[in-house]
């Protein structure tokens, strides 16, 4: 495969905090950048998101989306906002759009409890919880995207929907991703759509012997991370239950700002903050960067993987590594962990690190 020096990523800041966190992570990419040889990237900036809805007529414009389809990959900060909505009454969801348009069906969300950053579980020390919650990100209950049914003001009904297919390539995602185990999370005690997605997991489960696995119904595994969440490797599940669980975790590591995510296909890539677009604290110097900063790292190491640039995934390491050191000095801590640093100055005291 030929070497590539030069990376394309479409950069789709969005609304709300997403400008402000997308900025201190161009910023700790042009200083990765500025350290390595032969490595430039071209990163060029689209419209996407709530307001350009509302300026438009369109939340995703095509020129955004092809964009997206030509690039390395996308790096995007948050989108959305809860008062402007389509006519149905539903808020603008184009990342949601992208994963479809572009097939990203692997929905990653790590939670990393680094050094400096309070749990509210007492007994948990930094380290001990490490784990990846892995949605399946084009099926299940998400399948029924503005395509539910209101009968008379009087039913309405979304469909959950699941296919071999989709279930396989996203249990193979996980075991390809885990380090010691793959838990499957289901209600297959239940539903027929959940016990064949653990018939299938299962059945993927089988060919990678090395790496253990384990079941756990919804309900449980959300009371399991709560009590002993350091027992868990990478967690897979369906669109909605690995939503409302990305969330849940994230609250055990310290919130949303330190909750990195990516939403991976075959042939594409978007990486964000698991948060939202917090319109009321947007341009004010207190959001949070570290999500999209760690976000910026997976994004390097995603890329490093794909085209065998080693320095890449390197970056990847000492980015995280940056984040650790600039948490666990404690002079620097954003608003959200205690401390009165800005967006800023937590994001150029992470570039400076490096």
């Amino acid at each position: 495969m030929t070497k590539k020096s030069e990376f394309h990523i479409a950069v789709l800041p969005g609304d709300g905090i997403g400008v402000d966190v997308t900025a201190e992570a161009v910023r700790v990419l042009r200083a990765v950048e500025q350290r390595l040889n032969d490595v430039t990237f071209t990163l060029t900036t689209h419209d996407c998101g709530a307001v350009c809805y509302q300026r438009t007529g369109d939340d995703l414009p095509a020129t955004t989306l092809d964009a997206c389809r030509k690039a390395d990959a996308v790096l995007l900060g948050a989108m959305g906002h809860p008062d402007i909505r389509k006519p149905d009454g539903t808020e603008l969801t184009p990342q949601v759009t992208l994963r479809v348009k572009l097939d990203l069906y692997a929905g990653v969300r790590p939670c990393k409890l680094y050094p400096g950053v309070p749990s509210p579980l007492a007994n948990v020390k930094p380290g001990e919880i490490d784990l990846v919650i892995l949605r399946e990100q084009t099926e299940g209950l998400f399948a029924s995207l503005q395509a539910g049914i209101v009968l008379h003001d009087q039913v309405a009904t979304d469909t959950l929907v699941m296919t071999r297919r989709g279930i396989e390539r996203i249990c193979a995602f996980a075991f390809k991703l885990a380090r010691r185990k793959v838990t499957c999370v289901d209600k297959a005690n239940i539903f027929k759509s959940f016990a064949f997605f653990r018939k299938i997991f299962d059945e993927v489960a089988a060919k990678h012997p090395s790496i253990a696995k384990q079941h756990a119904y919804i309900d449980a595994m959300a009371l399991y991370l709560v009590q002993k969440p350091g027992q868990f490797d990478v967690i897979v599940t369906e669109n909605m239950f690995g939503d409302i669980l990305s969330d849940l975790a994230a609250g055990l590591i310290g919130g949303m700002g330190m909750a990195p995510s990516a939403d991976i296909g075959d042939d594409h890539a978007v990486f964000q903050p698991a948060h939202g677009t917090a319109p009321d604290i947007a341009g004010k110097g207190i959001a949070n960067p570290i999500a999209a900063i760690l976000s910026a790292g997976m994004m390097l190491d995603w890329l490093g993987r794909r085209h065998q640039r080693a320095e890449l995934q390197q970056a990847a390491v000492k980015i995280e590594n940056a984040v650790a050191e600039v948490l666990a000095d404690g002079k620097k801590l954003p608003v959200d962990q205690g401390g009165t640093a800005t967006t800023q100055a937590v994001g150029a005291a992470i570039a400076q690190r490096l």
